[in-house]
């Protein structure tokens, strides 16, 4: 009906089978049969955040703030004026974003492209890991929703300190951010936290 190849249609369905979604049964009546919902993204996401302590986030932000610090450093030192004009435009994208999914991108573009103005290598590496472990979290609307007003005008000043060489003041603006990040990230996990709990105690 689709036009699907047998081959293809065959892999999908092993895929399916694997994470339980679907079951196989042989037989005259048998066939393949849905049997569960696949999870969501936001399943994924309460789930990390139930998951995940309160030490091991601020842990995940210790590292981020080292990391940050030595690209934003470097950046001041190494950033040519069209990544100055690069991290501009994507600084605003941040704000002009419409969903939590783009604007998790958009945050996650401005911080990766700040790493790579910064010319090294291992610490883009470093920052690409690092926002692909917490981004989505960020900006998730499970519990407590992240403005990105205030967002965007952090990036924004990390760029001016960057373009008029202030390491001083680019390194506490972004230390500042990552720990308005981390305070975030608390927030939501202690709201979902509670929320579990009530729905415990009425089952």
């Amino acid at each position: 009906m689709f036009g699907v190849g047998g081959a293809t249609l065959r892999e999908a369905l092993a895929e399916l089978r694997e994470q339980g979604i679907v079951e196989t049964r042989r037989g005259r009546s048998g066939g393949t049969f849905v049997v569960n919902q696949p999870r969501t993204q936001t399943d994924n996401i309460r789930d990390w955040f139930l998951a995940t302590s309160i030490s091991e986030i601020r842990d995940i932000g210790d590292e981020h703030a080292a990391v940050a610090a030595a690209i934003i450093r470097l950046a001041c030192e190494r950033a040519e004026a069209h990544d100055v004009d690069r991290l501009e435009e994507l600084a605003r994208a941040l704000v002009l974003a419409t969903s939590p999914e783009v604007r998790a991108l958009a945050d996650s573009r401005f911080h990766i492209e700040l790493a790579v103005s910064a010319q090294s290598p291992r610490l883009a590496r470093a920052e690409i890991r690092l926002q692909e472990e917490t981004v989505q979290q960020l900006w998730t609307p499970l519990a407590v929703v992240f403005d990105p007003e205030p967002a965007t005008a952090e990036h924004l000043e990390l760029v001016r300190a960057v373009a008029q060489d202030q390491p001083a003041k680019a390194g506490h603006l972004v230390l500042e951010h990552i720990r308005r990040n981390i305070f975030h990230l608390i927030d939501t996990k202690l709201a979902l936290g509670y929320a579990r709990s009530n729905q415990d105690a009425h089952e």
